[in-house]
């Protein structure tokens, strides 16, 4: 969400976030702003705003992601519950919107928070907000219709200090097929054309920087790429010997179901041991993508997972932007992020309803994670 702001020009004050290795990562891609570690439902507004250099009513927008774990169709329905310990965040987010009385809000969730719980969620946001003096508009929005490579749909929820003028969402800007219109939108971003130009590898192979294999082979690619002429985190995760034969045993668009007898396993994802084609838009990335039996994260070419570069690619990151930490840490901080270009497009639809726009340009990201159950929520300010 930081990311997909600051590429309109918005100012990243601060971030909170109990896990280290985010706040690693965001140390790392927001030196300039002040990075909180702690948990945001325990961190006192004042103390936020003190931090961040802020008083209330003096910021532009604040923005996150309660924790999704509650809500999450991963989630065995006899397991959802209104008051899941892991929803807890979204009222902490409620309470420093209270306290801190931004010009502009936007929250984002799994899209089945929308109308989870028979939308008593959504209830409360809207009333909530609207309380305070916010108009408030809410949808349910696909990543792949923003210019990410990657079906990913998710819930949003838009609000304005000005309670004459709720945000709209944004509209569209790719279509999944050939636009016929006067004037057409682009096609969905495919595989091939967010990630041919990153070098081939085999799994356990790859350097701390790597230059790219060719010259931009798509406009999202031009959009992606570093001026440094390099990428980091293109490494190809070593398999373990019956991963690495399952992948072998596999046609790219092949999965679990196609795997030969002795390779089966019991069960799992429909989409386990998958692999991706050149022309196929990713699935929806989760913080289980280091393992190859959680979804279909196989290269169409190469038999090995993608790379943690890929990934951020499928999500929409620019080459310049470093992940931190672990190979699986750094898959639990792509899986639970919001994609910058969707982003990027949320965040100007609901500055675009403010006349005088963005004003001083103060953001800050915020985001927490419960460590009792690895709930995580992230919020911008």
């Amino acid at each position: 969400m930081s990311a997909g702001v600051r590429s309109l020009g918005i100012e990243v004050l601060a971030g909170v976030d109990v896990a280290p290795d985010y706040m690693s990562t965001f140390e790392h891609n927001f030196p300039d702003a002040a990075a909180i570690r702690g948990d945001l439902a325990e961190l006192s507004p004042i103390e936020l705003m003190d931090r961040a250099g802020v008083r209330r009513g003096e910021l532009d927008l604040l923005i996150g992601g309660p924790p999704c774990q509650g809500f999450s169709k991963n989630v065995p329905r006899r397991h959802r519950y209104l008051e899941d310990e892991r929803n807890r965040l979204v009222l902490a987010f409620l309470g420093h919107a209270r306290a801190l009385m931004p010009r502009h809000i936007v929250m984002e969730n799994v899209a089945e928070m929308k109308n989870g719980f028979e939308s008593n969620y959504t209830d409360e946001i809207v009333e909530q907000l609207s309380a305070i003096g916010y108009s408030v508009n809410y949808g349910v929005l696909n990543a792949a219709d923003f210019g990410v490579p990657q079906r990913r749909r998710r819930a949003f929820f838009l609000a304005s200090r000005d309670a004459s003028n709720a945000p709209s969402l944004p509209k569209a800007t790719h279509s999944p097929v050939s636009d016929l219109s006067l004037f057409p939108r682009p096609r969905h971003v495919n595989v091939e054309e967010a990630i041919s130009d990153l070098p081939n590898l085999q799994h356990g192979e790859g350097e701390k920087l790597t230059p790219y294999k060719t010259g931009p082979q798509s406009e999202y690619q031009q959009l992606m790429r570093s001026p440094k002429g390099v990428v980091t985190n293109h490494i190809a995760r070593k398999l373990q010997p019956v991963q690495f034969a399952r992948l072998s045993a596999l046609l790219p668009g092949q999965g679990l179901k196609d795997l030969p007898a002795h390779l089966k396993v019991k069960g799992g994802y429909s989409g386990a041991y998958g692999r991706l084609t050149w022309d196929m838009i990713p699935p929806t990335i989760t913080r289980w993508v280091f393992h190859p039996g959680s979804g279909r994260w196989g290269h169409p070419e190469d038999i090995r997972l993608l790379t943690m570069r890929e990934v951020a690619r499928v999500q929409s990151f620019n080459d310049d932007f470093v992940f931190v930490g672990t190979y699986n840490q750094q898959a639990g901080q792509l899986g639970n992020a919001v994609p910058p270009l969707l982003m990027r497009q949320v965040a100007a639809a609901v500055l675009a309803s403010d006349s005088v726009g963005a004003r001083s340009n103060k953001e800050m990201n915020v985001s927490n994670d419960m460590r009792s159950s690895s709930a995580r929520t992230n919020l911008v300010i």
